[in-house]
């Protein structure tokens, strides 16, 4: 499976808006499970960005949280994303296809996200 590939169906939903409102309410309908971990990155990016009077936390929070939804929109690629973590994890096989394909599929979730990078 490629890494660009949408599978029979498409995405789940559109991709929302590099806001963080935008991307908490993606993450609630894709991955639900996740929002604790997204309101306690926003937290953290929010106060780094308020000790160091810098955007750059929140911009980075943004980029980060668009790459996953880029990522978990498309239930096939998440999927395959997981197992290849499964088996770089494991230590069992070389890793080296695997980290190379793990590559390419964010690389593929980045180049929906290229307005955010900073």
């Amino acid at each position: 499976m490629s890494a660009q590939s949408d599978g029979p169906y498409g995405p789940l939903i559109p991709m929302p808006e590099f806001t963080p409102d935008a991307l908490r309410n993606a993450v609630a309908r894709i991955a639900p499970s996740r929002l604790p971990v997204l309101t306690q990155h926003l937290f953290e990016a929010t106060t780094n960005a308020q000790q160091t009077q810098s955007l750059a936390p929140l911009r980075a929070f943004v980029h980060s949280w668009a790459v996953f939804v880029a990522i978990e929109r498309h239930p096939a690629r998440a999927a395959r994303l997981r197992e290849l973590e499964r088996i770089v994890d494991a230590g069992e096989l070389d890793p080296a296809e695997a980290i190379a394909e793990i590559r390419a599929i964010r690389e593929a979730a980045e180049g929906g996200t290229a307005e955010v990078s900073p």
